[in-house]
């Protein structure tokens, strides 16, 4: 078998291959992202991260196909470093073993929680499901010829065999040999190792590449890579497999309540839209202590609100018609009325307008910033003097602007 390369082995996965898989995680870089996540507690998505006080991200998600939940930091570990396209989605629930680990169990994974931290102090870590795959009796002579069960547990128990010193090849491009483990790796295994983004999570390999029926198989710490002819590298489901092996539950559970896992549960809302002009001039950095004033460009048809030297809003305006011309120059705001009638007789002209919405006189002839109803022909002058305004913006500006603010009129 090692005298076979498989240069023909291809690494472009389909949509449900490995690399179909990890799409996503080559845009996370995530091979810079692991080695700290695994010497301390996940990065924990927190309230601090999103813009209102009110939310914040489930810490508990249900995945319909498995029917099994992730909670906790588990969750936080499992979308941090690829979700499903890399450990698949849980086959367990949460348990906790003997040795006092809290476990759980994924198509490609096993996440542990040492409460207490392992050997190595870490309390968060991938489990080495490689290393369990290692036959508990390792025959160094096949029994009953090259095939049948015996030959085959023989080939599998010789792939873990560290390489003797002359076994091992010069390095290339295409062979590799890591002295940690006492392992070789070559060929289409080697480039999938090197270039699928995958490394940081396999870990080094700890058998020889071997043949069973035809597939090629090869064990990491953390994982298993499989191949067959015509086919695309994959990792094989070992969590499942030794889940299935030790005889642990994969019954589906109820989902209590739990949201159905979906990543947009974790995208925090928009910022809520500043309601009424105190709220936008703090939105907006205006000073606290900021007049509050407003200028009017008869020119423009437009008026701007300030706080200090900030604006707060500004709209289209109409303003007086010939003949009816809005005064110029600086006023002040003498007078406030939700509502008022309007009535007056100009050039031979009488009017009467019925509950005029929010009017701020700025003259005692009857000038007024107000809210219009009958119109909405904005930036184009339409009144006997008055400034006509949208009833949405002359309200937020009546709620805003106090009794003797300053009113500045100009062409």
């Amino acid at each position: 078998m090692n005298d076979m390369r498989h240069s023909d082995r291809r690494i472009a996965v389909s949509q449900t291959g490995l690399l179909g898989r990890v799409a996503l995680l080559l845009v996370l870089t995530l091979v810079a992202i692991i080695p700290a996540s695994l010497t301390a507690a996940p990065r924990a998505v927190t309230a601090q991260q999103v813009t209102t006080s009110e939310w914040s991200p489930p810490r508990t998600v249900y995945i319909p196909a498995t029917g099994q939940h992730i909670d906790g930091w588990f969750l936080d570990l499992w979308r941090e470093n690829g979700g499903a396209s890399v450990f698949g989605n849980p086959v367990t629930p949460e348990f906790t073993r003997d040795d006092g680990a809290v476990v759980q169990y994924y198509e490609f994974a096993r996440f542990e929680f040492w409460p207490e931290g392992n050997a190595d102090g870490e309390q968060l870590v991938f489990g080495e499901i490689g290393t369990d795959l290692r036959p508990a009796v390792v025959p160094r002579i096949s029994i009953g010829g090259p095939d049948g069960r015996a030959a085959e547990m023989a080939r599998i128990a010789r792939a873990w065999e560290p390489l003797d010193e002359d076994e091992v090849r010069e390095e290339s491009d295409t062979y590799r040999y890591i002295e940690e483990t006492g392992h070789s790796i070559y060929d289409g295994f080697l480039r999938f190792w090197e270039s699928s983004g995958l490394q940081w999570y396999l870990g080094n390999p700890i058998t020889e590449e071997y043949v069973i029926d035809d597939v090629h198989y090869q064990v990491f710490e953390r994982g298993q890579l499989t191949w067959e002819a015509g086919g695309d590298i994959e990792l094989a489901p070992v969590g499942k497999r030794l889940a299935s092996q030790k005889r642990l539950s994969q019954e589906p559970v109820a989902q209590e309540g739990a949201p159905i896992y979906d990543e947009s549960l974790f995208i925090p809302p928009p910022p809520p839209v500043p309601q009424g002009l105190s709220e936008r001039a703090v939105a907006n950095d205006a000073p606290a202590n900021g007049e509050r004033w407003i200028d009017i460009d008869l020119t423009n048809q437009y008026l701007r609100a300030y706080q200090g030297d900030v604006v707060v809003l500004e709209h289209a305006i109409s303003s007086g018609t010939p003949g009816f011309e809005t005064p110029t120059g600086t006023h002040y705001i003498n007078r406030m009325l939700e509502s008022d009638d309007m009535r007056g007789t100009a050039s031979n002209e009488t009017w009467f307008v019925p509950d005029v919405p929010h009017a701020m006189y700025f003259t005692n002839e009857g000038h007024a910033i107000h809210g219009t109803y009958w119109h909405s022909n904005f930036g184009t002058p339409m009144s006997h003097g008055c400034i006509n305004l949208p009833e949405w913006a002359a309200e937020e500006i009546f709620n805003w602007i106090p009794v003797g603010a300053r009113v500045v009129i100009h062409y």
